[in-house]
Parts: C-alpha cells; sequence; structure tokens
C-alpha cells in the first residue's frame, strides 16, 4: 500500500537525453526501463528511481574525483623526475653517450 503524497514526484529529466556506454542518460542517470515507464511508474517507484539516481550520480562524481587524482600523482612524479630538488638530475652521465663530441670544435 502507497502512502499519500501531497505533491507527485516530478520527472528528473533535464533535457540532455543521450545514453551513456552503459545505457544511462547522461543527464538524470535513468535506465532505459526507468524512462520508458516512469509514467507508469507509482509514487513510491517513482521516489525510489530518484533514489538510485541520486547514487548513481555520487559514484560518477566519486570515480572522476579518483580518476582527478591518479592523473595527478601521476604528473607529479613525471614533475619529481625532471626538476632537480637535490643536487641529482633525472639523467645520470654515464647514462649520456659522449663519443666523438668535442667541446673544440
Amino acid at each position: 500500500m502507497e502512502q499519500l503524497s501531497f505533491f507527485a514526484v516530478p520527472s528528473p529529466c533535464i533535457g540532455v537525453c543521450q545514453s551513456d556506454s552503459r545505457g544511462y542518460c547522461m543527464g538524470c542517470l535513468r535506465s532505459r526501463d526507468e524512462r520508458f515507464n516512469w509514467m507508469n511508474y507509482g509514487e513510491l517507484q517513482k521516489q525510489d528511481v530518484i533514489r538510485l539516481c541520486s547514487q548513481r550520480k555520487r559514484r560518477r562524481q566519486y570515480a572522476a574525483h579518483k580518476a582527478k587524482q591518479l592523473e595527478l600523482q601521476t604528473q607529479q612524479a613525471w614533475y619529481a623526475l625532471q626538476l632537480d630538488f637535490d643536487g641529482q638530475t633525472a639523467v645520470k652521465d654515464e647514462d649520456v653517450d659522449l663519443t666523438g663530441f668535442s667541446l673544440d670544435e
């Protein structure tokens, strides 16, 4: 038995109607079935779909945050190799072949 609600649950659609690689709308994050059956759902089902969409949004934001952190860590590691903070260079003298090179020329 559904609880009475004073207001109808509005559609979470924001007008960005494209599906991502997993089949979720890129705008509202509803699945294909959730989008097509929205008008047939009762108020509790609609509220459940909205709850699921907000969970999907948080997971997507967290994944993007983790990817950004990984990218920054990779950049920091690369810059650490390039910069000379303690007198050590990333390229050692013995790694450079100076055969046939002369300063007198």
